[in-house]
């Protein structure tokens, strides 16, 4: 498999397994928690790291899941107290965990290649650098198939739980009055998107990891209000989003990750003109059709 054909395929699997549990984020209006989760990451990461001494061994992974499900808990701790409200627990309790995780590394782990700069933006062609190599043939870079393992863990807790996410989305007190756990399931469905956050880490960062989650979604949520077409729609704009933005960059020799997440921009602010300037057209042949009615 060529580096290119490589690159794409992690730059448009990466996108489906934000995009797709990011529908249901963006509904629960839980945007902002996600960039909590992307900056809790980072001391999660320096905690592994600290006991496996490296930085490819599956424990950090599970480390920083961790961190970021401490701000999903601490967050909805705060929220249940009444001490503050709105999105000051998110405000309060992210920042703190991420300086952390930054002076981690300035103090003890200086010598560690790991750069605040790939901390923050990603990465995507050095994720794509190593091949996975079987019997000899090149068969895509390795980080390619540790994204798409977790695209399939997103699809299949999506199936699995569906009936119970909508609703928990929509009216989490009827979810509760019909004896749903809602705090297990929201917990776990948290914790689902902080492993997809730092999964995606390594090839968009702590900071570009939320328009992958957010934009799609909320692009296709301009569209449609009903949740299966808005799952698909958001599956199909983290596609043409992701391939928008690797050719942008591979044109203009630019940062990938930075491109997708430009062409999300980008492709959000065209479908908000379009549904606008749809909205107007059809307003105008309401009032076209009801001003002869009123005149007759």
């Amino acid at each position: 498999m060529s580096f290119i054909l490589g690159t794409s395929l992690l730059a448009v699997v990466t996108a489906l397994a934000c995009a797709l549990p990011g529908a249901f984020v963006v509904l629960r209006q839980n945007s902002m928690l996600v960039e909590g989760i992307a900056h809790a990451v980072l001391p999660g990461i320096v905690v592994g790291y600290a006991f496996t001494l490296d930085l490819n061994s599956p424990w950090l992974i599970v480390g920083a899941a961790l961190a970021g499900l401490l701000v999903v808990l601490a967050n909805e701790w705060l929220i249940r107290t009444g001490l503050i409200t709105g999105d000051a627990p998110q405000g309060l309790v992210f920042p703190a965990l991420f300086a952390a995780g930054v002076i981690f590394i300035t103090l003890d782990f200086s010598h560690v290649h790991l750069h605040t700069h790939v901390v923050l933006v990603g990465d995507l062609n050095l994720a794509a650098f190593h091949p996975l190599i079987v019997n000899g043939v090149s068969i895509g870079p390795k980080y390619l198939y540790v994204m798409l393992a977790v695209l399939v863990v997103n699809v299949a807790f999506i199936v699995i739980f569906y009936p119970k996410l909508k609703v928990t989305t929509f009216d989490r007190q009827f979810a509760a009055v019909r004896g749903m756990r809602t705090g297990l399931l929201n917990t776990s469905f948290m914790f689902l998107v902080s492993v997809t956050v730092v999964a995606a880490f390594h090839a968009v960062g702590a900071i570009l990891v939320i328009a992958l989650v957010v934009v799609p979604a909320a692009t296709a949520h301009l569209i449609s209000r009903r949740l299966s077409v808005m799952l698909v729609l958001t599956a199909l704009f983290a596609v043409v989003g992701a391939l928008g933005g690797f050719w942008i960059a591979y044109a203009l020799n630019a940062a990938t990750s930075a491109s997708m997440a430009v062409f999300y921009g980008l492709l959000f602010i065209a479908v908000a003109f379009i549904d606008s300037l749809a909205t107007r057209v059809r307003r105008y042949r309401r009032r076209s059709v009801s001003l002869p009615a009123a005149r007759h």
